[in-house]
């Protein structure tokens, strides 16, 4: 219930002040490709437990999957969007918060990237966006960590949102290495973004 109520009060507010932002705008002439996946890969147990609490929000979509037509209007709530979220929650880690290695759950005021991914995309949802182009990912970052972000696929490409820049970037603009993410129509199940590898003959 605490959870519910600061999301809901999160979204009452999210979009008051928007003028503190210094917003980026798409680039005019942007090519750029979508992700390209390589069937069906296991999912990370966080998901899988929070799948297990919130069956709801895991269960698949009758429809293709969406691509979101990324309008300035949209460009500007998801910059908007990605820096107050990372601006009110503290990131630490699940260690620190539950004594646990890995625990995935809506934050309130402290959290780790998957903590921040699941808010972004809880509060998008609510705002609209369709959950089939709101997708979370998983990648290695520039020190070889595991990371977590959300992907928003949109019709001029997969873009980033992430807890460590309020920049919003095109999926191949980080220096991130893309190990996999949700599928579009089965939130509860992944695909890999690492193409497989074949031993030589």
């Amino acid at each position: 219930m605490k959870t519910r109520k600061f999301i809901s009060s999160f979204i009452a507010s999210l979009f008051i002040t928007t003028s503190a932002f210094a917003v980026a705008t798409p680039g005019q002439n942007n090519s750029v490709a979508h992700m390209s996946e390589f069937g069906i890969t296991s999912a990370p147990i966080g998901h899988v437990q929070f799948c297990q609490h919130n069956q709801a929000e895991c269960a698949g979509y009758s429809e293709k999957t969406y691509r979101v037509k990324l309008t300035q209007d949209r460009w500007d709530e998801l910059v908007m969007l990605n820096a107050e979220v990372n601006r009110v929650i503290i990131p630490q880690t699940d260690m620190q918060i539950y004594a646990v290695p890995e625990f995935w759950t809506y934050p309130t005021s402290v959290g780790d990237c998957e903590d921040y991914v699941l808010l972004k995309k809880k509060l998008l949802i609510d705002r609209g966006w369709h959950p089939s182009a709101l997708r979370i990912t998983v990648v290695l970052d520039e020190n070889g960590e595991g990371h977590a972000v959300l992907t928003v696929s949109t019709d001029r490409g997969d873009v980033i949102l992430d807890n460590v820049r309020n920049e919003v970037l095109m999926w191949n603009k980080t220096k991130y290495t893309y190990i996999k993410r949700q599928s579009g129509n089965v939130p509860s199940q992944w695909v890999s973004l690492s193409a497989p590898q074949y031993a030589a003959n």
